[in-house]
């Protein structure tokens, strides 16, 4: 199904696989798949990524990702450079990008000090691009596909609204309460505004030889606050279960004693790069924390695609506890499906 496009694309009727797609691990949200060409340009001829959508997302994202990563990549930033995108979910059941294949590895498979540090760089060095030439790569993309793109979408407050539909929708009424705290307490925008990853942890960044080789998944990209940003990874850090993680059973409960270290040792060096205000650190981790209940709730009430593991771990439990010590409000969420 995929050399059809690419064979349209590429003007390339012959067009085969060295080798077929063949699925890798990695994506909780997204079926990803490596795979070579026999013939094709230039920049087609070494190893590629196929990222499928969830049937249930908006196909229009793929074509989003695109102009995020592509923008990035023109800046200078480390991140794949896509293809081709596809918002036509007649192709593959779902919108899909091509895009090249990154060297190295995930942070926590090269096993080697300075993960924190790592972490801390790629996100300062995110956080000093210019915001307004990737607002600019999503103008163009949405004129190129016949629809204007809207900025606030990619603003904090449409970030907040998109959530409250979202609990709306799928009837999470544990998660209301938690909501209104959020959109009441909302802090007063700030002149400064960066590109924010949105959920940046080492199993998104691509390391070789201690030097970080890529930045992957960018679907949740804001022109936000820098601490909505380090709020956000630090609750990933901080709280996602071990058990989803691909690291050796062995070394879990060093992870367990050690994470705290992490994300501290993150929070530092970033500080030393950019400027940040603590106190409004935790108003921005229970905004984090509320993103991954919607995420893990829709699936337990039907909604949402198929509960990726994450979804199906206790990390929905973990961030509701969180929630409430950073909010004073509880908040709760159906029981998993099964």
């Amino acid at each position: 199904a995929l050399l059809a496009p690419l064979r349209r694309e590429l003007r390339a009727a012959d067009l085969a696989y060295a080798e077929p797609p063949a699925p890798i691990s990695g994506g909780f949200d997204t079926s990803i798949y490596a795979f070579r060409l026999s013939a094709g340009p230039a920049a087609w001829s070494g190893s590629l990524i196929l990222r499928v959508l969830r049937p249930g997302h908006d196909p229009v994202r793929a074509l989003r990702e695109r102009a995020i990563q592509n923008a990035l990549a023109g800046l200078g930033y480390p991140v794949p450079r896509v293809l081709i995108a596809s918002a036509d979910r007649g192709l593959l059941g779902a919108g899909f990008l091509v895009m090249e294949r990154a060297a190295g590895h995930p942070l926590l498979a090269t096993r080697r000090p300075g993960i924190g540090r790592m972490l801390a760089e790629a996100q300062a060095r995110l956080h000093g691009l210019n915001a307004e030439a990737l607002l600019r790569a999503l103008d163009d993309e949405g004129r190129a596909a016949g629809w204007v793109f809207d900025r606030d979408a990619v603003g904090f407050e449409s970030h907040l609204a998109s959530l409250d539909r979202r609990i709306q929708a799928a009837g999470l009424a544990g998660l209301a309460d938690g909501m209104r705290w959020l959109r009441t307490r909302q802090p007063a925008e700030r002149s400064e505004r960066v590109i924010c990853h949105g959920d940046l942890h080492p199993q998104n960044l691509l390391a070789e030889h201690g030097r970080v080789t890529a930045v992957l998944d960018w679907p949740n990209v804001l022109v936000a606050a820098p601490e909505y940003d380090v709020a956000a990874t630090r609750v990933i850090l901080t709280q996602t279960p071990l058990a989803v993680l691909p690291m050796p059973v062995a070394l879990r409960p060093l992870a367990v004693a050690g994470r705290q270290l992490l994300a501290a040792r993150y929070v530092a060096v970033y500080r030393k790069l950019r400027p940040l205000d603590r106190t409004r650190l935790p108003y921005f981790e229970a905004a984090g924390c509320m993103r991954g209940l919607v995420r893990a709730g829709e699936p337990r009430v039907g909604g949402g695609g198929a509960p990726s593991p994450l979804d199906a771990s206790s990390f929905g439990e973990r961030l509701a506890a969180r929630f409430g010590r950073a909010s004073g409000v509880p908040v709760t969420l159906p029981p998993p499906r099964g």
